[in-house]
């Protein structure tokens, strides 16, 4: 290729699949990696292949980028009565790929992960379009180990996972966890006046992610006028209409006496908020997804994590963090009310420990970019120079 068409490739929009979803978890890497493409300032002709009604539909379409969905089968490593339909799809999620990619010619796919990512990627590899697999968990996940042999990159986020087998000339790159720049931007002066914070007490704030988590927001309620006595508490709970906590936690706000129910702060779901409430937070209590621990580490926030029952890859994100120093974790079946008040109290007023804590979650952060690393390994995949 001559030097001309080389810097006509280079200028003309790079054409790239995203694929991958299901779960905040795996849609939020691809936000972080879009985020850091406009900020190079590299145009994209994107193209987002996911499931019919996952998560991710939802955010491409709030981005403005195409959509298309395609057959998607949930990976199982046990057996149900499900098994043998969801590994039906897989094959014909594939099928559905290969006319998609075909009519779009993307320079190259880049899948995060999940059952969504499979059908794009392994279409992809008999197209002979090169393919970036990213792993946010610190347990490599089924799906991730299947799209490995038909990827020619495969990025992690820890350097504790285990390597996959890759597709033949293919490589395993770590690259750490991106979150979206946003997310380091925040401002506690703007979450104190959007929630009316007070700012005398430590703040807690506890998620159980998009859906919220049924048993840490019945755990906290059995505690509520305890904790508020110590911290000042902004609780996402999930959509009412999924877990009906909100309802039941904002009743009992009421009833809870007038200088405690002013500390307490409900939402169902956060938005471009979060990056405010993580400013001014002094701990957080959650659920151990990847995308959480990702942001807790990359800012430094002390945290109490509750691993959701059965999911291994949340027990190991939470290990990261734990084997540091920078988290504490109880599993959800020893989670009691009086431990939860004894653990939050007692990291909140010991500044020694606190301080340890933001240290050591600080000091495993992902050096560098992620979310640059990313971006640096999609244009090597596509041919393209990265602009200097």
């Amino acid at each position: 290729m001559d030097r001309q068409s080389t810097t006509h490739q280079n200028d003309a929009p790079l054409r790239i699949v995203l694929t991958g979803g299901g779960t905040g978890g795996h849609v939020s890497p691809i936000l972080a990696v879009l985020d850091e493409f406009e900020c190079q300032n590299i145009a994209l002709n994107p193209l987002w292949i996911g499931s019919k009604h996952g998560a991710e539909r939802a955010a491409a379409e709030a981005r403005g980028i195409a959509y298309r969905h395609v057959s998607v089968g949930k990976l199982r490593r046990y057996v149900s009565l499900h098994t043998v339909p969801d590994a039906a799809r897989v094959p014909l999620g594939v099928a559905q790929s290969l006319p998609i990619l075909r009519r779009f010619r993307p320079d190259v796919i880049f899948s995060t992960g999940g059952y969504v990512g499979v059908p794009a990627v392994v279409a992809g590899r008999t197209l002979g379009i090169p393919a970036l697999t990213h792993e946010q968990t610190a347990l490599l996940g089924l799906a991730t180990r299947i799209n490995a042999r038909f990827s020619q990159c495969v990025a992690l986020s820890h350097e504790e996972t285990p390597r996959p087998t890759v597709s033949r000339g293919g490589r395993v790159t770590v690259t750490g966890n991106p979150i979206r720049a946003r997310l380091r931007a925040g401002d506690g002066a703007k979450a104190r006046d959007f929630f009316g914070l007070e700012a005398r007490l430590p703040l807690l704030y506890i998620t159980g992610g998009a859906q919220g988590a049924l048993a840490l927001n019945d755990t906290v309620a059995e505690v509520l006028p305890q904790l508020l006595e110590h911290l000042e508490i902004i609780h996402q709970t999930g959509p009412d209409d999924f877990n009906g906590s909100y309802s039941r936690l904002r009743a009992l706000q009421a009833e809870l006496p007038p200088h405690l129910a002013t500390r307490y702060h409900l939402t169902e779901r956060t938005g471009d908020e979060l990056a405010d409430i993580y400013a001014c937070a002094a701990l957080v209590l959650s659920r151990a997804g990847a995308g959480t621990v990702a942001e807790l580490a990359a800012l430094a926030l002390p945290s109490i994590l509750v691993p959701l029952p059965g999911a291994l890859e949340q027990r190991e994100n939470a290990r990261v963090l734990e084997s540091a120093g920078a988290t504490v974790v109880i599993d959800q079946e020893d989670l009691t009310p009086g431990q939860l008040v004894d653990e939050l109290t007692g990291i909140v007023g010991d500044s020694d420990r606190l301080g340890t804590m933001t240290a050591t979650a600080r000091s495993i952060a992902s050096d560098g970019n992620p979310a640059a690393l990313l971006v640096a390994e999609l244009l090597r995949l596509a041919g393209r120079k990265q602009n200097s």
